[in-house]
């Protein structure tokens, strides 16, 4: 039944936007680490995330089996977490036990406010997935209803 494609392509939408979402608020919980497990200052995460397409086989399989293939692909996916590489940043402050010779400390390159509107983009996308997840989710009783 094509619904059910449509509520896994609203599935993965919320699942990737779960991930950003976790990832942000990572970002932000570390907006003052100067050191970790690598060395040197947390460095802001970003989400790298990909349209699920069909593959050429499955497309193939989907044909001589007679069945439609959906051309919108099958949803979204997360493929990376990836660090930021823009430039850390340097603060003044010579009593800070990760400050180097000339009293600076390398601050992890985070902005609460990008992060903030990150945040409210994942959310505003997350909650377009639950209402086309209930959208579907009603057609498919109604259709069910009709059948009466």
């Amino acid at each position: 039944m094509a619904f059910l494609s449509t509520l896994n392509i609203s599935g993965s939408g919320m699942t990737a936007q779960r991930l950003r979402l976790d990832i942000v608020s990572d970002n932000i919980a570390n907006i003052q680490t100067t050191r970790t497990e690598d060395g040197g200052a947390y460095r802001r995460k970003m989400v790298v995330l990909e349209a699920e397409e069909p593959s050429f086989q499955q497309i193939m399989e989907s044909r001589l089996n007679g069945q439609p293939v959906n051309p919108a692909g099958d949803g979204v996916r997360a493929v990376a977490v990836v660090d930021d590489e823009t430039e850390l940043t340097p603060v003044y402050d010579p009593s800070h036990p990760d400050a180097d010779e000339d009293g600076y400390v390398m601050m992890p390159n985070i902005d609460l406010v990008k992060e903030t509107a990150d945040a409210m983009a994942a959310s505003h996308a997350y909650q377009a997935n639950i209402t086309a997840f209930n959208t579907t989710r009603q057609m498919a009783q109604s259709a069910l209803e009709i059948g009466r």
